[in-house]
């Protein structure tokens, strides 16, 4: 069986002539929603369902995607909270100090002493750099930049992530 990782989630409709609103979980919208791209919509309840990428384009914070033989607002409308997917075996080669969000998320981080801090549980892409989740044992998760110096070394293989966290980002001890 294929494995498939999160691109989107349709949100609502856009317009009359069958576009979608997705907030967008790829770091690759420009490859994922090209035209011609194939996707596959999941649903609860429904079957797996391929999609071909007819248009894409940006509006406010979410991708406007519409789909092939997919002409009006009625073709589209049923698809509202289904999850767009790639097959895992699809993804493009990364640099190496590129990740996945799914190479991440889950992997436990580390301390300069060595000292377990949490595991990364989600990825926030609020603007210049992302921002890693961490959730920790018993107090508020902590948000950890992605920039260099803070973020020293990610063993994607061992689930490890090492950092150095900058003074005033764990004062929160509650």
């Amino acid at each position: 069986m294929t494995d498939y990782l999160n691109v989107g989630k349709i949100v609502n409709t856009q317009g009359i002539k069958g576009e979608v609103r997705v907030i967008s979980q790829t770091d690759f919208p420009e490859l994922r929603y090209k035209n011609g791209a194939k996707l596959t919509l999941f649903q609860a309840q429904k079957a797996p369902l391929d999609l071909i990428v007819k248009s894409h384009r940006k509006h406010k914070n979410f991708d406007i995607i519409s789909f092939e033989n997919h002409p009006t607002i009625n073709d589209v409308e049923g698809y509202r909270d289904g999850l767009l997917k790639v097959a895992k075996d699809e993804l493009a080669e990364l640099s190496a100090d590129e990740f996945y969000y799914h190479e991440i998320i889950g992997a436990t981080v580390y301390d300069e002493t060595g000292a377990e801090i949490g595991k990364v549980k989600e990825i926030l892409s609020p603007g210049a750099n992302d921002v890693w989740v961490v959730q920790r044992q018993k107090k508020k998760d902590l948000l950890l930049p992605y920039i260099e110096g803070v973020v020293t070394k990610v063993d994607v293989k061992n689930q490890r992530i090492d950092v150095e966290i900058p003074e005033g980002l764990m004062d929160d001890e509650n």
